[in-house]
């Protein structure tokens, strides 16, 4: 009569010598996890990667919104290249940035970068375009030891606009950018390059960054006067306020010929001649360590995309996340966000808007980009205007392509 081996197993036990049956027990034990063996490795089978989630505060909208409207095409290239997904450490992870808008309001910043991080428990910040929106948002990262990248605001309105004492730094959130000592250097070479009596005028608004700019101590007063200028500045003013009558009548008492305004960008419209620092352009020689693109090449895809001139947020928007891809890539264990953050303290990356790497200076968490200045002339092509550059002291390595004209 036939047995199946189980049946053989118990029945003959105790008709087989000792050595076979211990040969029996063994093959039967085998038999058992055979049998089993489907059940026992879906049991261990590995759980699916965790999706890794980027939290990012831009102003989509109210005033600083220009500074956003890169957001949507810059995202949008990278998902294509790279897909929704991130290889760390050996194991594949769903990406998932969540995009929050300031609204140009630094309560509603730190108001979405909580959410952002105590809703959404992202594992690293990332946020730029001016003061408003970066310092609001860094404070909460550091507040919740949270890893955090910030761009596109000059490094003192960040660094000491936050307290930053130059001899501790901050643990949980670096920047890279230019500052004042560049903006400083590139505008007064420029002023320097012309015929003028000196005299400049501060044209500097009532929130956190014209209260930067015009800061006695890490401002522009103190370096403008260094330089051989003489300042007239005749106090904040609203960006509310479009009469500027009374600020005016000061200036032609005072006899001034250079003005420095930080102004919104609709006050801009008639620009042709006005100068400016540029932190970014089709010239800058530099490549994306991301996509292979020269700066050249990204801005032509902006303007057949989307039809519009290209703009200087896009540099450093688009450096931002090519930034937080190589730090999340050479992350050693993306549950600690000290493991994160060690990976973004020895970056030492190529950007399209340059080299970055934390080096401790100027300060600490702070890495310096290129600053070149620039002129507005007509536009040889579809554009009304367009930026040329006139000014590269502080970037030799970017080509000027015409000498500074006064108004």
């Amino acid at each position: 009569m036939k047995k199946n081996l189980m049946d053989s197993v118990v029945v003959g036990e105790n008709s087989v010598d000792p050595s076979r049956r211990q040969f029996i027990k063994k093959t039967a034990a085998a038999t058992v996890i055979a049998a089993a063996g489907p059940v026992v490795l879906r049991k261990y089978a590995r759980a699916a990667a965790r999706p890794i989630k980027m939290g990012f505060v831009s102003p989509l909208t109210g005033n600083l919104a220009a500074f956003g409207e890169p957001d949507k095409f810059v995202l949008g290239g990278i998902r294509k290249l790279v897909g929704n997904e991130i290889m760390v450490n050996g194991v594949n992870h769903p990406l998932e940035i969540i995009e929050k808008d300031s609204q140009s309001d630094p309560n509603r910043g730190a108001q979405v970068a909580a959410e952002l991080i105590k809703a959404d428990k992202v594992d690293l910040m990332v946020t730029a375009c001016d003061v408003n929106t970066v310092n609001p948002v860094s404070d909460q990262a550091e507040i919740n030891g949270v890893p955090c990248i910030v761009t596109d605001c000059p490094w003192q309105l960040w660094f000491f606009g936050r307290g930053g004492d130059p001899q501790k730094g901050f643990k949980w959130s670096y920047h890279f950018f230019w500052g004042f000592e560049d903006d400083l250097a590139v505008l007064t070479d420029m002023w320097g390059s012309v015929p003028t009596n000196g005299v400049v005028g501060g044209l500097w608004p009532d929130d956190a960054a014209g209260m930067g700019y015009a800061n006695p101590e890490h401002g522009f007063p103190p370096v403008i006067k260094a330089k051989g200028f003489k300042l007239v500045d005749p106090g904040r003013f609203s960006l509310n306020n479009p009469d500027f009558s009374a600020l005016i009548q000061i200036f032609k008492r005072e006899n001034v010929e250079i003005v420095h305004a930080m102004l919104l960008p609709a006050a801009f419209d008639r620009c042709l001649g006005l100068t400016t620092e540029v932190n970014w352009s089709p010239g800058f020689p530099f490549k994306s360590g991301l996509t292979g693109q020269t700066a050249a090449q990204l801005c032509a895809q902006w303007e057949e995309e989307t039809g519009k001139q290209w703009t200087q947020p896009l540099g450093h928007k688009h450096a931002l996340f090519e930034v937080a891809y190589d730090v999340l890539k050479r992350t050693k264990n993306i549950d600690s966000p000290e493991s994160i953050l060690d990976a973004i303290r020895t970056t030492n990356y190529n950007s399209i808007v340059g080299h970055i790497q934390f080096t401790g200076q100027p300060v600490k968490n702070v890495c310096k980009t290129p600053l070149i200045g620039g002129q507005w002339v007509r536009g040889k092509g579809k554009f009304k205007y367009d930026i040329v550059i006139v000014n590269n002291l502080e970037a030799k390595e970017i080509p000027i392509q015409m000498a500074m004209k006064s108004l």
